[in-house]
């Protein structure tokens, strides 16, 4: 661990991660979303830092570049994309070192405008690794014991396990979310904050891009009705046409749509969930459209008022969305802890029969895991027939050229035991469940 390692810092499943890179690359860039952890820690792996986001230090960096890299190494450079030919220079100072590994940090919580990027000639490809950085999962925030690891399903390996949460333990989950800062707040203030970053989320993007306000909220409304669905442009236009934002200049138009929807996934508030099909060269995972989640289950009840009081109350379905946000939120998490799979290896399954898979976790070596997502033990069974109606179909498909799945699991909220089913299917409370 680096000198400036924050007093109170919480351990993270991406420093492992983040030690190989550093290791292997001159410089690792970390980026995710506003408040995830990013700059502590990068701070715990650091030796100095210079922060762009000040205003002062960013106008002697943008004077001379070289006074942004001049420390102790590893030196972090945070909120790199202020100044994104710092990039360029620092491209320079690895070459000029021989590529000694771990030199530099850079993190960033919004991708740098196009127009600025266009003038940096090279992509640090060789000389800088990426890792993205989400909020913490329930692991980290010690609300989960983690005694069924995600890694091992993939080698057969499992214990069974016990942890109960009840309902209204896993409504304030949900609407407290991963943030670091709330990790130990009361429920009514972690939802307040979640409630100002979406405020200064969208003040920051309008004020970055030019977008309205209160379309970037409609837009995020819209997103929230719409979770764990592969919504398109028209229904999201059409939500939005029904609120304030269209007062002012009636319907958004697709590509409207398309350019706001590309300001919040620059921002790492979104993420796509592509879809998944057996032969890795299928049409059907260019052709899929993909679903979108919110980064954190927080963002969407904030976006919508919903306190925990309101699903519990009865609002099944809705409880069941956000609760699959957070469970898609924790498998990235764990996924992206393992270094054979990473970004991008979690996918849905859905045909054109109505069979759906919520998620396929799939390896580097082409091994896959399938999980079902169910609120409550009264939906396993469900997930069980999905599962086994999906196995069925690949193998029998000669044309998948797929191996048979490593594992396939019911992901639960409301459940005591991690156990096997009867059928040979894996059902995990999501407080059972690690990297």
């Amino acid at each position: 661990m680096g000198s400036l390692k924050p007093q109170g810092y919480i351990s993270r499943l991406i420093e492992s991660e983040l030690k190989e890179y550093l290791a292997t690359f001159g410089a690792v860039e970390i980026d995710g979303p506003k408040w995830c952890g990013k700059t502590w820690t990068s701070l715990a792996f650091a030796e100095s830092v210079v922060h762009l986001d000040d205003w002062e230090v960013r106008g002697l960096v943008e004077s001379d570049l070289s006074i942004g890299l001049h420390g102790k190494q590893p030196r972090l450079i945070d909120e790199w994309q202020e100044i994104p030919q710092i990039r360029y220079a620092l491209r320079h100072s690895v070459d000029a070192s021989g590529n000694k590994p771990g030199a530099f940090i850079l993190t960033g919580s919004t991708a740098p405008a196009k127009d600025a990027m266009k003038h940096i000639l090279h992509s640090g490809a060789g000389r800088i690794g990426r890792i993205r950085m989400r909020p913490m999962s329930l692991f980290e925030m010690g609300l989960s014991n983690g005694m069924v690891s995600l890694s091992n399903l993939f080698d057969g390996v499992f214990e069974k396990a016990e942890n109960e949460v009840r309902l209204d333990g896993l409504a304030e989950y949900v609407c407290r979310g991963g943030w670091p800062a709330v990790r130990d707040m009361p429920v009514e203030r972690a939802r307040l904050a979640a409630r100002q970053y979406l405020e200064e989320i969208v003040a920051y993007a309008a004020g970055k891009t030019g977008k309205s306000p209160s379309a970037l909220h409609g837009l995020l409304r819209s997103l929230s009705r719409n979770l764990a669905a592969a919504v398109s442009h028209a229904t999201l236009a059409s939500d939005m046409a029904e609120g304030e934002e269209a007062q002012a200049g009636g319907r958004l138009n697709r590509e409207t749509i398309a350019a706001y929807l590309e300001v919040l996934k620059n921002l790492y508030v979104i993420e796509d969930l592509d879809g998944w099909d057996a032969p890795v060269r299928s049409r059907a995972r260019v052709r899929t459209r993909p679903k979108r989640y919110l980064v954190d289950p927080s963002l969407a009840a904030a976006s919508l008022g919903i306190s925990p009081k309101m699903l519990l109350a009865g609002d099944l379905q809705t409880f069941s969305l956000l609760f699959e946000t957070l469970c898609m939120r924790d498998l990235r998490v764990y996924a992206s802890a393992n270094a054979m799979m990473g970004e991008n290896t979690i996918r849905y399954y859905r045909d054109d029969f109505g069979l759906e898979v919520d998620a396929i976790v799939e390896r580097k070596d082409g091994a896959w895991g399938a999980v079902e997502i169910k609120l409550s033990e009264n939906k396993v069974q469900d997930g069980i027939n999905s599962l086994l109606r999906l196995e069925d179909k690949i193998l029998k498909n000669d044309k998948s050229q797929s191996r048979k799945p490593s594992f396939l699991m019911v992901l639960v909220g409301r459940s005591r035991y991690a156990r096997i089913s009867q059928e040979g299917i894996y059902v995990v409370p999501i407080s059972c469940l690690g990297a």
